[in-house]
């Protein structure tokens, strides 16, 4: 499988997941994301899937410093609704990061380990996302601003180009390399940009 470079350079999320460690599934529940598991998810990579994989990993870190997160220990809602925008897209990443999911997540075995009803929508929260731990010890607003970080200005030519029909091979690929480079940018360049990832402690 071939996909850009910088897929590697970006930083992992590691967390322990107490039910994959209850069914055996993963030695000790220790369990690592990589941002191309966001890629193969979705899809694709964009800005969307990125600011989706760093805020999380952002909040995650700033609500458990050092330890390691607890996948399925995090509530998590969105300002808007799952279908405004790209709000299901990020949903279906945080998600997978996480573990917390609507009401078709998982159900628990005997009062433990309940994935669903930890992923909701058109909450009343100040930034784009909340994620709250299970436990007590903490919250955190977290958005992204990535009209911060601008495309190539060639992108959105090539793009109606493509789109149309009208592009060749050349300008096909051009245009890939270019909206890959945004997507590097935006994680590698401004992953600890203030301007760009908001993450914000609210408790």
């Amino acid at each position: 499988m071939q996909y850009p470079d910088f897929f590697d350079a970006v930083p992992t999320i590691r967390l322990r997941d107490p039910l994959a460690d209850f069914l055996g599934a993963v030695d000790g529940g220790i369990i690592e994301f990589s941002y191309l598991d966001a890629v193969k998810l979705a899809g694709h990579s964009c800005p969307t899937v990125a600011s989706a994989y760093w805020l999380t990993r952002q909040a995650l870190r700033a609500l458990y410093g050092e330890d390691l997160p607890e996948r399925g220990g995090v509530r998590v809602e969105f300002a808007a609704d799952v279908a405004d925008g790209v709000a299901g897209v990020i949903a279906n990443v945080v998600s997978m990061l996480t573990g917390a999911a609507g009401a078709g997540g998982f159900k628990g075995l005997a009062g433990q380990f309940e994935r669903r009803a930890l992923l909701s929508f058109n909450a009343d929260i100040p930034f784009e996302v909340r994620y709250t731990r299970l436990d007590g010890h903490g919250q955190v607003d977290a958005a992204a601003e990535l009209g911060r970080v601008p495309a190539n200005p060639e992108t959105g030519v090539l793009m109606r180009r493509c789109l149309s029909g009208a592009a060749d091979v050349v300008e096909l690929r051009r245009f890939g390399v270019l909206w890959q480079e945004r997507v590097r940018s935006i994680l590698l360049d401004h992953g600890e940009d203030a301007a760009v990832f908001s993450c914000r402690r609210s408790a």
